[in-house]
């Protein structure tokens, strides 16, 4: 490798690429100056976990729920508030992601926690934010979650949200819209606020800390109700519009004969759904929202439920320089799987004591015991990993999949046998959860009833857990790398369905990473890994378009804003979305292509002397259009991946 390589200035980098420097030895210098850094990263128990950035809402409602159940800690907030002050941008402004525009929704909450915390509405970061506000049509334009919030403190009416009764947890699960229908992240965050949204609560707040000058200053009036369409054809909007309205009257009703019923119900399954360590589900919004509607229900704060869920909420905090921030979730397995499964590839031995200890911490998370999943599934056994530390109720076929890549990898001596078998438990229920089309999902099976998305309380649209490409790639890729028959019924019912769901222009949509580079990558390795004819008409048109994206300077990068118009959106180059475009174009044989060699040769003049990347766009997804993650391993552990499978092809 040349002298100064890894540290050249753009211009130079750029020029580098042209003359394509790079040898093998070069990368060979690359690759194990990545993997000493990432073995430096692992934790004594043998597990690896990266910070979780996501945008400041969740740090304002962490804000909210500790004002709400009257759990005030001063220097937390104090530092929360610096922390969300620091995020707002010149136009007054709070976005979804880095570099992103300024979003409603993030504004207001944050606006709204910053006066709970005391800051007057005459702060100047607060008169930037409502002249945000109202350029953007003001409350009348809130997203229902937003509405929610402000409700709990007064600041909205709660007879104009859209209803969620709790008689929901009546519906039989052989019937439509029954609670199994929604999502597993929709059912734990819906099930709780069921119990919210009949108590209705007001945590009365006094005007200073209100946000009533968001209604009286506002320069155009405020509505509430969404419009009834006078369309006389019924569309299925409309006809579920009207059933809330109904709802809404019946809501008002004296007369319920099932709610305490549902109530009950809904109590019970909050209470049985909590994990060991007090997580529900893993996220964050719904742990807050079973907490308050444990405490809505009489439960005290002393109650082991409610104690160890207010515990569990605090752990997902980060604290740096004078600023308190708290995460959406933890990512530990996620991060332990694919770095172990980048340092095996690299050529970690697969006796080393980091490959056994982390390989030992995998295999004590596998869940063994049945969760949500099962009620389509009553016959299926256990045998799959959560994404966070623990989650039993919702394993995961991503995390699954990439584990099992992971252990397959090291060698675990007098442990060995224990780890086939569970690993053979793991490949067994990944096959139970594909889904009719084909395709898998991320945490259900067949979890696509559309209709749901159209019922006013989804105005996100992502109440459902369909089959994706990604996770059905990366399904593949294990499925090939264990040899298993690609004549079977599943690989080939996989492959129907991913032809279906190829784009016009050769891409696959990405659910859970930034975007279309992160399904397209996925899929092509995971045909690779089955043996699929990597000259073929899909393959070609894939690479063809990972061809046409190229950035100038070598790398490859793609924006959040893709999500927004369903197409490739281009962005400035990062290492995790070079490192998955070059694997994409590895797997299809391409190793030798010119766009490899400037792939390669960016991620060299990008790598810092300790051997990691810095990445500050954020290429993970939570929920398309409207919330995104940065982890921030993702910089460190796919190029990795990458740097080891082109060394091993040059």
């Amino acid at each position: 490798m040349k002298k100064g390589l890894a540290s050249s200035t753009p211009i130079e980098a750029e020029a580098l690429v042209s003359q394509a420097t790079l040898s093998v030895d070069d990368l060979r210098l690359l690759l194990r100056r990545a993997t000493d850094h990432l073995l430096s990263l692992q934790k004594k128990v043998g597990f690896w976990e990266g910070e979780v950035f996501d945008n400041v809402t969740i740090t304002a409602e962490y804000l909210l729920f500790r004002r709400f159940i009257r759990r005030v800690n001063g220097k937390k907030e104090e530092d929360a508030v610096n922390y969300i002050l620091s995020c707002q941008l010149d136009n007054g402004s709070w976005n979804l992601f880095y570099d992103g525009p300024g979003e409603l929704n993030a504004t207001v909450e944050s606006y709204q926690a910053l006066k709970l915390a005391g800051l007057s509405k005459n702060h100047p970061a607060l008169k930037k934010a409502r002249r945000f506000i109202f350029s953007q049509g003001g409350l009348s334009k809130i997203r229902i979650f937003t509405r929610i919030n402000l409700a709990l403190f007064g600041q909205y009416p709660w007879d104009k949200i859209p209803q969620l009764p709790p008689e929901l947890m009546l519906i039989p699960k052989e019937l439509p819209f029954n609670v199994f229908d929604f999502s597993s992240w929709s059912r734990s965050v819906i099930i709780p606020l069921m119990i919210i949204m009949h108590h209705r609560p007001n945590h009365r707040v006094s005007p200073k800390q209100g946000i009533g000058e968001l209604y009286d200053e506002s320069p155009t009036p405020i509505t509430y109700d969404y419009p009834i369409s006078s369309n006389y054809l019924i569309t299925t909007e409309r006809l579920f519009q009207l059933i809330d309205l109904g709802l809404h009257l019946y809501n008002l009703s004296p007369i319920k004969p099932f709610r305490k019923k549902a109530l009950k119900l809904a109590e019970e399954w909050i209470l049985s759904h909590q994990d060991r360590s007090g997580y529900w589900g893993g996220i964050f919004p719904a742990m807050i929202n079973s907490v308050i509607a444990l405490i809505l229900q009489g439960y005290s704060h002393s109650h082991p439920a409610v104690y160890h869920g207010i515990k569990a909420i605090d752990r997902f905090s980060s604290r740096k320089n004078g600023t308190y921030r708290v995460q959406s979730t933890v990512s530990p397995v996620w991060d332990t799987a694919i770095t172990l499964y980048a340092l095996m590839e690299a050529g970690v031995a697969k006796k080393s004591p980091a490959a056994r200890k982390a390989a030992r911490w995998l295999l004590r998370q596998q869940i063994r015991r049945k969760g949500d999943w099962s009620v389509k599934n009553p016959g299926l056994q256990p045998g799959g990993w959560p994404f966070e530390y623990q989650n039993d109720f919702f394993p995961d076929n991503d995390d699954t999949a990439l584990v099992l890549l992971a252990l397959q990898r090291v060698d675990l001596g007098s442990r060995e046998a224990k780890k086939r078998r569970a690993c053979k438990l793991g490949l067994n229920w990944l096959l139970g959860m594909q889904c009719k089309d084909g395709g898998w999902g991320a945490f259900d099976k067949d979890n696509n009833r559309q209709i749901l998305n159209d019922i006013p309380f989804a105005d996100l649209k992502s109440l459902l857990d369909p089959s994706s490409p990604d996770v059905t790639g990366h399904v593949l890729e294990i499925l090939g790398r264990k040899n298993y028959n690609r004549n079977s019924h599943a690989i080939q019912q996989a492959l129907t369905y991913l032809k279906r769901n190829q784009k016009p222009d050769g891409s696959w949509y990405g659910r859970w990473g930034v975007n279309f580079v992160y399904g397209t990558s996925a899929v092509l390795v995971g045909l690779e890994a089955i043996g699929e004819n990597m000259q073929g008409a899909i393959v070609t048109k894939a690479v063809d378009w990972l061809l046409s994206i190229q950035n100038h300077d070598g790398g490859w990068g793609e924006s959040c804003s893709s999500y927004d118009v369903d197409h490739f959106v281009a962005s400035s180059s990062t290492p995790s979305q070079t490192a998955w475009a070059l694997l994409g174009l590895l797997a299809a044989d391409h190793a030798h292509h010119a766009a490899v060699t400037k792939g390669l040769a960016w991620l060299a003049h990008h790598q810092n002397p300790d051997g990691s990347w810095e990445e500050l766009y954020w290429t993970g997804t939570g929920f398309p259009r409207h919330f995104y993650l940065r982890y921030d391993m993702y910089r460190l552990y796919f190029p990795t991946l990458a740097l080891a499978r082109a060394i091993k092809q040059l």
